[in-house]
């Protein structure tokens, strides 16, 4: 049994300076809001909706645990809620790669296809720049 990524998108975010919650229970909490997203490919192009969106960063030792959702709109109106977490080694400083896993919700019948779907990402993040690499996993 082999596994297939099929190209989903590529997205392009814009992050807020993060809100430094400090050290907790969970580790050192760090919140980043998210200004803009841009979603570019063949199958799913959109953009931010609303301003409700964040990565709920945890960081214990070198391991960075992140927990996203965001509310997005499709070039042709369909609202789909995206949520995801993944893990970057944060070792030698900001700058890893992060690798996501992220899923999705719509009540949209056009797009009823991306609620069966599970991707997975990669992105790298350049001062307040997220570029990801998305692809639904087969």
């Amino acid at each position: 049994m082999s596994l297939e990524l099929v190209p989903l998108c590529n997205l392009g975010i814009t992050l807020d300076d993060p809100i430094v919650v400090g050290e907790g229970p969970s580790g050192l909490r760090l919140i980043y809001e998210v200004l803009d997203i841009t979603i570019t490919g063949d199958r799913f192009r959109g953009s931010m909706l609303g301003r409700a969106t964040a990565d709920w960063l945890t960081i214990v030792g070198n391991v960075g645990t992140l927990n996203i959702r965001a509310t997005t709109k499709t070039d042709d109106g369909a609202i789909v809620f995206c949520q995801y977490q993944g893990r970057t080694d944060v070792s030698g400083g900001p700058g890893g790669a992060l690798y996501v896993a992220p899923t999705f919700e719509t009540s949209d019948p056009r797009y009823a296809w991306i609620n069966l779907v599970q991707a997975v990402g990669k992105g790298f993040i350049v001062g307040n720049k997220l570029q990801y690499e998305w692809y639904e996993v087969r």
